[in-house]
């Protein structure tokens, strides 16, 4: 097989390398990758967004099947597109990726079929938003409608906070057309995790959870991030809770997503929450968390390009997993995630041996990296329990000096 992978970051690197490790796989391509990838694929000067000129490559280079990484694409269609030009791909159609591309489309779905989540409402005009909040109280949570790379959503812990929160999104334009419109919501107290799984024909092929750190700083604190680490298993939430996700929020989101017209296909991601009335919705994405992919797919034991190629066949597939734990720790540029400085030099990368690195914003320098981006790389290692693999990546980022970079030193310390 000829894979085709679309995106340049981390999430897109685990995607590749898990492509690159199969048997039944010749060649993975990567449009546009990045430089850390030219280990595991051959980059294709191709932006995302140029759907024709990617469509044109599937099919002049015998592509197998493409997968899409990140959300924007699939927002935009491109899954409709190749299909379109009768081109395998693995994603869901621009109706379906709505659940990502609008919070208050996955809000009303919810609502519609009492899939748990929480109690809400949605707002165009900051002068209503704000009247709803000084009502409600704090804390309490403002989201972007739209997307925004993962960091629309602001936990303001005070009233001034969401009120701000509000008029930067409403007023300010802060994410452009994508906080048009806001999503406020109630708070919601308790363990999150992600719950992601593969989705193909109503066949539901769900993949061990994970949990991610968002906030900046250890202990949780600073800003909210796309996420600066992550681990994989979560064993402080029992068997029984995963099982009753999967039967209260993810089945019944596909079946819903079906009623509604518009099936979807992919990797559908829950961002779920333990509360004290059971597990809850915060948010669905349409495609792969990062960074819990990096440390999530690669549990996966079972050949991930046959199994991508039997379900878009039609056929059924048993998954297996990896017991062992992943724990994966992100590198990010000083500043991150306001605004950063790139092109500082990384410490020589060869010198962490027994760990697996994935490429996010670096660029090749000489025989080394440079930082070319906020999140820059992320850095994981296995162990027979979480705090294992913790110890070893640890003990490995220890061994280098990260000027003008920073990391978390506390990811996965919720793990009992």
């Amino acid at each position: 097989m000829k894979v085709l992978v679309i995106g340049r970051g981390g999430r897109e690197h685990a995607i590749v390398r898990q492509f690159s490790r199969s048997s039944a796989v010749e060649q993975v391509y990567a449009a546009p990758g990045n430089d850390g990838m030219k280990l595991d694929a051959e980059l294709v000067a191709i932006d995302e967004m140029d759907f024709n000129a990617l469509a044109d490559f599937a099919e002049e280079t015998n592509i197998s099947f493409t997968f899409v990484g990140p959300e924007q694409p699939l927002a935009e269609g491109i899954v409709d597109f190749f299909n379109e030009r009768g081109l395998r791909i693995f994603g869901p159609s621009k109706a379906a990726a709505q659940i990502e591309g609008s919070k208050a489309f996955a809000k009303e779905l919810m609502k519609k079929y009492n899939i748990p989540t929480a109690a809400y409402e949605t707002f165009t005009e900051a002068e209503a938003a704000i009247a709803y909040i000084r009502k409600i109280g704090a804390p309490i949570v403002v989201k972007a409608d739209g997307l925004a790379a993962g960091k629309g959503v602001v936990v303001a812990m005070s009233q001034g906070e969401a009120i701000a929160a509000v008029n930067d999104m409403l007023e300010g334009a802060k994410f452009g057309s994508s906080s048009s419109r806001v999503v406020i919501e109630e708070f919601l107290a308790g363990e999150e995790f992600s719950f992601m799984s593969f989705v193909q024909d109503g066949k539901i092929y769900p993949m061990p959870i994970s949990q991610d750190h968002k906030r900046a700083y250890d202990g949780d604190r600073g800003p909210n991030t796309g996420g600066m680490g992550s681990y994989s298993p979560v064993p402080q939430i029992p068997e029984t809770v995963v099982d009753e996700t999967f039967e209260r929020i993810v089945k019944p989101t596909v079946d819903a997503m079906k009623q509604e017209g518009t099936p979807f296909n992919g990797i559908l991601y829950a961002g779920i929450i333990l509360t004290e009335e059971g597990p809850k919705v915060i948010e669905f994405n349409a495609r792969f968390g990062d960074p819990e992919t990096q440390v999530v797919l690669p549990r996966m034991t079972t050949d991930f390009a046959e199994f991508i190629a039997a379900v878009l066949d039609g056929g059924t597939y048993s998954l297996e997993w990896d017991e062992r734990a992943i724990l994966g720790v992100v590198v990010a540029s000083e500043g991150y995630p306001n605004s950063v400085k790139k092109g500082y030099l990384l410490p020589d990368l060869s010198k962490m041996q027994g760990v697996e690195i994935t490429h996010a914003g670096t660029k090749k320098d000489g025989n080394g990296f440079i930082g070319n981006g906020g999140r820059v790389l992320l850095v994981s290692a296995r162990g027979t329990t979480v705090q294992e693999a913790q110890e070893n990546v640890y003990k490995k980022l220890a061994q280098l000096s990260w000027n003008h970079f920073f990391y978390r030193s506390d990811i996965g310390w919720r793990a009992k």
